[in-house]
């Protein structure tokens, strides 16, 4: 039975794209995988090398974290001898990319989602790893190195999303991961879902600290630990902005975030609320203005709240979820 319900689907498959592609387009064309070739979850983290961008580093949520010096023709794996194999963040030192920051722990809190073990840095690009500290943070979703000062570096911890606890928000560390300070935190039910930094200023900061909690049956997503944060002093000092800000009422859940590399004062947010939808800034942070609240905006956002905004152009802005949106 299974195997006439598989060939059934294949005629369905084949049919469909005979009805959209002309096979002459298809000639002398062979299908190949650019890779990576293993079975290693989905890829929750990506960087490249900005001066070298065949360079490209993939994290995956149960697989380690891949590597690709042929711009995704071929992958070798790197973090194979670790204590976990899920991944949550990648960030590359750019001033020397020899430098690999890693946060463990898939940041994307489904029922099958694998725990993490802290931060990690390759100071080889990629060949060998130290564990730097933050074992118990178990899931950590963003990190990002100061561009002036490479000593300096910010991660954003959701936690655990199967109980309470204190190790979750944002960390800071000064002198290189040799220790690490909590410069953000509201509850022990709320962790840290994203971080931008404003690349015209390092010490501008925005943060979004999200509520939740994950049963095997059910998930609780938003309550009132989670917010949208800005500092303009490295992480010191915090302002919370809200609905009188131009933000949604009520409780929050999770909150995507995006700068514009071009006009930094423009800022998006993919807020989960009574209603999902984008907001965007002009104004450094300010102020916000919901620009999209259609239908599939923020779909499924304990899994898909990544913003990307074009370098070059802070009108085109891309949303990764079930399908690519521009």
């Amino acid at each position: 039975m299974k195997n006439f319900i598989f060939s059934l689907a294949l005629v369905f498959i084949q049919l469909t794209i005979a009805q959209q592609l002309n096979p002459k387009w298809m000639k002398g064309i062979a299908p190949r995988n650019i890779g990576p070739g293993g079975m290693s979850g989905r890829v929750t983290a990506i960087d490249v090398v900005n001066n070298q961008s065949d360079i490209i580093y993939v994290g995956t949520a149960s697989g380690g974290i891949w590597k690709s010096t042929s711009g995704g023709v071929n992958w070798t794996p790197l973090f194979e001898d670790q204590v976990t194999a899920s991944i949550g963040a990648i960030a590359i030192q750019q001033s020397n990319p020899d430098v690999i920051w890693v946060g463990t722990g898939e940041g994307n809190p489904r029922n099958s989602l694998n725990g993490g073990y802290g931060v990690y840095r390759s100071l080889d690009a990629g060949k060998t790893w130290k564990a730097m500290g933050l074992e118990k943070t178990r899931h950590i979703h963003r990190i990002i190195v100061d561009p002036t000062n490479p000593n300096i570096v910010y991660v954003a911890a959701i936690g655990s999303p199967w109980g309470e606890h204190p190790e979750r928000g944002i960390f800071k560390t000064t002198d290189g991961g040799a220790s690490w300070n909590k410069i953000l935190y509201a509850n022990p039910k709320t962790g840290a879902a994203d971080l931008i930094m404003d690349p015209s200023n390092p010490n501008k900061l925005v943060a979004a600290l999200w509520e939740h909690k994950r049963d095997p049956w059910f998930f609780k997503s938003g309550g009132k630990g989670s917010g949208l944060y800005i500092s303009i002093d490295g992480g010191k000092n915090w302002i919370q902005k809200t609905e009188k800000d131009g933000l949604p009422k009520r409780e929050l859940g999770r909150i995507g975030l995006a700068i514009a590399h071009n006009k930094p004062n423009v800022i998006y947010a993919l807020i989960e609320a009574k209603k999902n939808a984008l907001y965007k800034s002009t104004d450094g942070g300010d102020q916000w203005v919901k620009v999209n609240d259609k239908d599939g905006i923020g779909n499924r956002p304990f899994y898909y709240s990544d913003l990307f905004v074009d370098p070059q152009n802070e009108n085109r802005v891309y949303t990764v979820f079930t399908y690519v949106n521009i």
